[in-house]
């Protein structure tokens, strides 16, 4: 069945409501009418059950039928914090790890970035990256999107960190680490991984300060945008 994001807060209608215009036009893609089921979310948990009861060229109406709570999300909540790889990488990664599960993506530049990004080309392509996140959500059944933030430099980032509580645990993929990634008790998590050729030295240390544990995920070493998936894909089956 088809299922659709919109930017509306559907418990708080009636029950018939105009879409809004970026999902409208999905449906009018998809050719559907009156009469036909959608599927809508808008991003607070509920799925709701719906119909199309009028097509018209510049609006499109629907009737919510019934709204469920899917249980469709990782048992933990999991932060990406990504120094952001190069040229179209940067969607690959947002877009698997919503499929995956992630909670958050957070875009980082540090000393190695290639991809840098101030001002109002950061705010556009986080406006992007957010579209990409809510296509996956569409396509493999999330009714929460992956959020993304703001782009940020990873000093200010770590400076902006507070300490971690108990019920987080931290992680930095490190090549250089000696310690694999075991099983953690903690419900909430935040990874730190970073670009081609890792964080420097000072870096890490950096990070270490901040309560990140280095670990490795094996004796090969992962791009920059296989690394955070690759410990998502574990946790989604451990």
């Amino acid at each position: 069945m088809p299922r659709f994001f919109v930017d509306t807060p559907l418990a708080a209608t009636d029950g018939d409501l105009a879409l809004p215009p970026g999902a409208a036009r999905h449906v009018q893609v998809r050719r559907l009418q009156p009469g036909d089921a959608l599927n809508l979310f808008d991003g607070s948990g509920p799925e709701w059950q719906a119909e199309v009861t009028a097509m018209g060229r510049s609006e499109v109406r629907v009737r919510l039928i019934a709204s469920e709570q899917p249980q469709r999300e990782l048992a933990r909540q999991v932060t990406l914090a990504v120094v952001m790889p190069a040229n179209d990488r940067m969607d690959f990664l947002v877009e698997k790890a919503t499929e995956l599960g992630a909670v958050a993506v957070q875009p980082l530049m540090s000393e190695r970035s290639v991809l840098r990004l101030n001002g109002e080309r950061a705010d556009k392509k986080r406006s992007h990256w957010q579209g990409v996140a809510v296509a996956a959500a569409e396509q493999c059944g999330r009714t929460v999107p992956t959020r993304i933030e703001p782009v940020m430099t990873l000093v200010a980032w770590l400076a902006a960190l507070t300490p971690a509580g108990d019920d987080e645990w931290r992680g930095l993929l490190s090549p250089r680490a000696a310690s694999p990634l075991a099983p953690f008790p903690q419900q909430r998590a935040l990874f730190l991984s970073g670009p081609e050729g890792g964080l420097s030295d000072a870096e890490e240390d950096a990070a270490r300060a901040r309560g990140f544990a280095a670990v490795t995920l094996g004796p090969r070493v992962l791009r920059a945008d296989t690394a955070p998936l690759a410990v998502l894909s574990w946790l989604a089956l451990s």
